[in-house]
């Protein structure tokens, strides 16, 4: 009954804000989410990441071991979208980043938080840090088959991510009304991107329902389990692993979408809002299973 009750008070809060935006999107359809996603992308994200990174006990070898194993990860999506893709006979480029760029973000951080605390939290977030840097970089040049390394250095995330990591690789404690000010942001980006969440899937639409379907499994079923056989092959155990299995379990980043939407055909864009809404509604019953698990065996 008490794993229960965590599993609830983890998932609950995230879902019911899901749902907040959800409601505002159907009873406002043209209501204006601009200021959000700008917010977010050069205020709210670098805020949570140097709290996230700095502020929850995390060490810089944990912080640098577990972004390490989310590339292994990721990696692993790869082959498997590829393959996917291939036997789907779909645009093997243009169509990969929802199957290897999870919502880490949005969704993850907060149930890794709920679930585990601030350990948890800053765990995800060394998690949640390699996937923004691939959403600007890996990301864009697979919508435009382009690559130009020069966005990286226009992504505020980048210098937030180096900024907060020569804090822990020389073990220097943060001011105090920084630690305060990036507090105040991370729970106001968190709240808010997950409100847009919401609102996002009222207005992306279903466009190959079948194919949706199929490429969804490869990231909400197959996604746990390849992050479960990298914790046994690495002998992972506690809340750093759980933390890691439930962020391999995350639905499609709402941010290919974005991304895809500037550089991608139509047909792609179209394809990706498909497997984005069909894997996130397949995660709201798949995640709650994913942290049940997570809890009961790395505690």
């Amino acid at each position: 009954m008490e794993l229960l009750l965590r599993l609830f008070e983890a998932v609950f809060p995230v879902f019911f804000v899901i749902g907040i935006g959800y409601y505002l999107g159907k009873k406002n359809p043209k209501i204006d989410t601009d200021f959000i996603t700008n917010f977010s992308a050069n205020i709210g994200s670098p805020g949570l990441i140097f709290f996230s990174i700095t502020s929850t006990g995390v060490t810089f070898k944990i912080f640098s071991l577990y972004f390490g194993y989310f590339f292994i990860a990721v990696l692993a999506f790869s082959i498997v979208g590829l393959l996917f893709l291939f036997f789907l006979k779909k645009d093997v480029i243009e169509e990969l980043p929802p199957f290897i760029l999870p919502n880490t973000g949005n969704m993850g951080l907060p149930i890794c938080l709920f679930a585990y605390g601030t350990k948890g939290f800053g765990v995800a977030s060394a998690i949640a840090a390699i996937i923004m840097l691939l959403h600007f970089t890996v990301g864009i040049f697979l919508a435009k088959k382009k690559f130009d390394i020069n966005l990286i250095f226009k992504t505020p995330a980048f210098y937030a991510i180096l900024f907060s990591i020569s804090f822990l690789f020389f073990e220097i404690n943060p001011p105090v009304f920084l630690i305060n000010l990036t507090m105040l942001l991370s729970y106001a980006t968190i709240f808010l991107v997950l409100m847009s969440l919401g609102i996002a899937l009222t207005r992306l639409k279903i466009f190959d329902f079948k194919n949706a379907i199929i490429s969804s499994f490869s990231r909400v079923i197959l996604g746990p389990i390849i992050g479960f056989f990298i914790i046994k092959f690495f002998n992972l155990n506690g809340y750093a692993a759980g933390s890691l299995l439930i962020q391999c379990a995350m639905p499609s980043a709402v941010l290919t979408y974005l991304v895809g939407s500037m550089y991608s055909k139509k047909k792609v864009v179209d394809n990706i809002a498909s497997m984005i809404v069909v894997s996130t509604i397949m995660s709201f019953f798949t995640i709650p299973i994913v942290v049940f698990f997570a809890l009961k065996y790395f505690n």
